[in-house]
C-alpha cells in the first residue's frame, strides 16, 4: 500500500519535467538556467499513454520555448505536431497554450511561421478560453 495521498498520485517524473519546463520557459533570459525547450523534451519522453491533453501542452509549449530561444525553423516542425495533435483534444488549457505559441511566434515572419499562426489562432478561436457563466 502506497503513503501517497490519491490527489498528488499522478505527480509523477513527466509532470516534473513538465512542471520545470514552463518554470524555466517563465523565466527564460534570467540567469543561465537550461533551456525551457529541453525540459519540454524531457517531459514528453515520460509521459505515459493515457495523457493526451498534457501531452499536446507539452508539445505547443516546446514549440513556444523554441520560438522564444530562437528557433524558429525547428520550433515551426514541433509546432505543426503540436497542432495536428491539438485538434483531438477540446480543453480551455490547450487553447490557453495555443495563445502562448501565438505570442512566441509574433517576432517571425516566414511562410512556414505565418502558416503556424494560422493553424493555431484558427484552432484557438475555436476553443472557448473561459467557461460561459
Amino acid at each position: 500500500m502506497s503513503n501517497v495521498p490519491e490527489w498528488v498520485a499522478y505527480f509523477d517524473a513527466a509532470e516534473h519535467a513538465g512542471a520545470r519546463a514552463v518554470s524555466a520557459r517563465d523565466l527564460t533570459g534570467i540567469g543561465r538556467n537550461r533551456r525551457a525547450s529541453d525540459h519540454f523534451t524531457d517531459a514528453l519522453a515520460l509521459r505515459r499513454p493515457g495523457f493526451d491533453r498534457v501531452k499536446v501542452m507539452d508539445r505547443i509549449g516546446l514549440a513556444a520555448a523554441l520560438f522564444t530561444e530562437g528557433e524558429p525553423e525547428q520550433a515551426a516542425a514541433a509546432a505543426h505536431q503540436a497542432l495536428d495533435e491539438a485538434t483531438r483534444v477540446d480543453s480551455t488549457l490547450v487553447a490557453s497554450r495555443l495563445n502562448t505559441l501565438l505570442d512566441a511566434a509574433r517576432p517571425y515572419r516566414t511562410t512556414a511561421v505565418d502558416e503556424i499562426r494560422t493553424r493555431a489562432a484558427d484552432l484557438a478561436a475555436a476553443r472557448p478560453t473561459a467557461v460561459a457563466a
